[in-house]
């Protein structure tokens, strides 16, 4: 993406109503979101940005369904319709407190390499979620240290990362961590539209 955004610049995106967005949605799109949840804050106040989530999409055509692969705090890896975001999101029967645009890379993956990226994610489904990792990226930009090693729990924006480097794409990142603002400010990443 070209341009770093705040909220209020989120906030003034339009929205493109869910069942026009569903059409559009292509697998390999990347779902970026900026909460309003405490644990968001938290995530957007570390990584100084308006993102505090990534996700990537993977159309079903056959279920006529559309899903996020993505590693969620407490849950870890998961793959979840993106229809719950929009209604019931954590099943409280309330949509997700906060906005979500929808950005993809171009040139698009070749539709192998991008099978290949979420043969990956359902391969790590049911890992969890690395949920000290926030609290380790901290520290590590406070002490200035990079991560010394790779273990097999994720935060949601290094499931995106490890599975588009399966689709030969590499999103460039700190010595410190990967993060969902890394994923959006690659001069491939560009914005598609708004749904909440």
């Amino acid at each position: 993406m070209a341009d770093r955004l705040g909220v209020k610049a989120v906030a003034r995106i339009p929205i493109l109503a869910y069942e026009h967005a569903r059409q559009q949605l292509r697998t390999g799109d990347i779902v970026f979101c900026s909460g309003s949840y405490f644990f968001s804050r938290t995530i957007q106040w570390v990584t100084r940005s308006v993102w505090s989530h990534v996700g990537m999409i993977y159309r079903d055509d056959n279920l006529q369904r559309i899903f996020v692969l993505e590693s969620e705090t407490a849950i870890g890896v998961r793959l979840v319709p993106l229809s719950k975001y929009v209604r019931d999101y954590h099943g409280r029967n309330k949509p997700y407190k906060g906005r979500i645009v929808i950005g993809r890379v171009t040139p698009e993956p070749d539709t192998e390499k991008l099978k290949t990226a979420i043969s990956f994610g359902m391969d790590e489904l049911t890992r969890p979620y690395d949920n000290w990792e926030i609290l380790r990226i901290a520290m590590r930009i406070l002490f200035r240290r990079g991560r010394k090693n790779r273990d097999r729990k994720y935060i949601c924006s290094e499931l995106v990362y490890e599975a588009f480097r399966k689709a030969d794409i590499s999103f460039k990142f700190n010595r410190n961590s990967i993060s969902p603002d890394d994923i959006w400010n690659d001069a491939r990443v560009l914005m598609q539209f708004r749904i909440m």
